[in-house]
């Protein structure tokens, strides 16, 4: 997988997250997931599924397209 990608689908989340006030642990409690999680996700350490994707985009109010606009 093309990490640049990853990265940036990171980067998207993470900025949408600081957007709306949250730490990384609160976010990853509403999305039923550890900190560490998202934490590699907002790095682009892994490769998130769409299903993890939606999860994020649900506790932050937006639709999932949105973090894989660059």
């Amino acid at each position: 997988m093309n990490r640049t990608v990853l990265k940036k689908i990171g980067k998207n989340i993470r900025y949408k997250r600081k957007d709306e006030g949250l730490s990384q642990e609160k976010l990853a409690e509403l999305c039923d997931m550890s900190r560490n999680a998202i934490g590699s996700i907002e790095r682009g350490e892994v490769n998130v599924s769409i299903l993890t994707l939606y999860k994020i985009a649900k506790a932050l109010e937006v639709k999932p397209a949105e973090f894989l606009q660059f």
